[in-house]
């Protein structure tokens, strides 16, 4: 019977970590699926979702993740999911966007619009947030990247309103465009 596993693991970036993660996971009988990998500054973080058919995954997988820890000094987390969780089915149909911003940086603007997001039960797929000096004036500057899937029943003009009014409010540019 196929098992599934969420796996995320962060380290100070080297060279090797994604080999040393996925060659664990490898022995183990599992089968990456799918991953997402950032370099974070000077952390390396990864999450990804593996399957395996093997049943003495649980006791190989967490010998091996605390040798990762101890030899690799990377700190690891993973949790069995059930299938449902691998492949959720759809609850309502949606439309992709993407959500770009930049202004000066302070504190605050990843909550609000995420916040907004959140109340419109919109959902964030994929995000990217960066703090950059301006090339100008030097000062800092943030810059957020979001993909997110809106419900079809939300209107696309009053979602771009309340959008716009919130950057507005934290005084930074922002545009919505339509994805595909």
């Amino acid at each position: 019977m196929k098992t599934y596993f969420i796996l995320s693991a962060v380290g100070k970036d080297r060279p090797g970590i994604v080999a040393d993660v996925s060659e664990v996971i490898y022995e183990c009988g599992g089968n990456i699926e799918d991953s997402s990998m950032s370099l974070l500054r000077n952390h390396f973080a990864l999450l990804l979702l593996f399957s395996t058919e093997r049943e003495e995954v649980n006791q190989k997988l967490p010998s091996g993740l605390k040798r990762l820890e101890r030899e690799k000094n990377l700190t690891v987390f993973y949790s069995p999911i059930t299938f449902e969780e691998a492949y959720p089915k759809l609850k309502e149909q949606t439309d992709r966007f993407k959500i770009t911003t930049s202004g000066i940086d302070h504190a605050g603007i990843v909550f609000k619009v995420s916040r907004l997001l959140a109340d419109r039960r919109v959902n964030i797929i994929d995000m990217e947030t960066r703090r950059v000096l301006s090339a100008e004036s030097g000062t800092p500057l943030f810059e957020m990247e979001i993909e997110v899937e809106v419900p079809r029943s939300i209107s696309e003009t009053g979602f771009r309103e309340e959008l716009h009014r919130l950057a507005n409010e934290l005084i930074i540019d922002l545009v919505l465009k339509k994805e595909g």
